[in-house]
């Protein structure tokens, strides 16, 4: 195996890590705007709690995916590697200064029956951002499947 060939386990791990941490942003917002909309507020809580608690995993999914994301793409640049490397430093930030502490603030809110407008508030600014990783994270995602062919972009007509 040459230098310039990622290993296939460092590309599973990194596909693999993508993926569940998308899926994963995923259920929480879907659930989160489903509990709000048709549940109970022991149902919002019980969600809360979930997602807080999911956190264990959804973190070092993304650790995997952007330190094998670094790692495969080595020295290469050019427009999608570029890409996929300006928009982790967002989904990074995002995720540590206000999806992880709006979680433990809501979960914390929810368990306290306190649905207040500070628990709204915190809502709305976690979904917005929630929307953001997701949309980042989806253009990484559809970037790295161009780059390995497995995306062809339709060409106009």
């Amino acid at each position: 195996m040459t230098s310039a060939t990622p290993a296939p386990a460092k590309r599973i791990a990194h596909r693999s890590a993508g993926a569940l941490a998308f899926l994963l942003i995923a259920s929480f917002w879907l659930s989160t705007v489903v509990s709000e909309l048709f549940g109970s507020h022991a149902t919002v809580a019980a969600v809360k709690q979930t997602i807080l608690y999911a956190m264990i995993v959804l973190i070092p999914a993304l650790a995997v995916t952007g330190a094998t994301g670094f790692s495969l793409a080595g020295g290469r640049g050019g427009g999608r590697v570029d890409a996929k490397r300006r928009r982790m430093p967002f989904i990074a930030a995002n995720g540590i200064l206000i999806l992880v502490p709006s979680a433990v603030f809501l979960a914390m809110k929810a368990q306290a029956g306190s649905f207040d407008t500070s628990f709204y508030a915190v809502q709305a600014v976690e979904l917005v951002a929630g929307a953001v990783n997701l949309t980042l994270i989806g253009r990484n995602i559809a970037d790295g499947l161009a780059m390995t062919g497995r995306l062809r972009r339709r060409r106009p007509a």
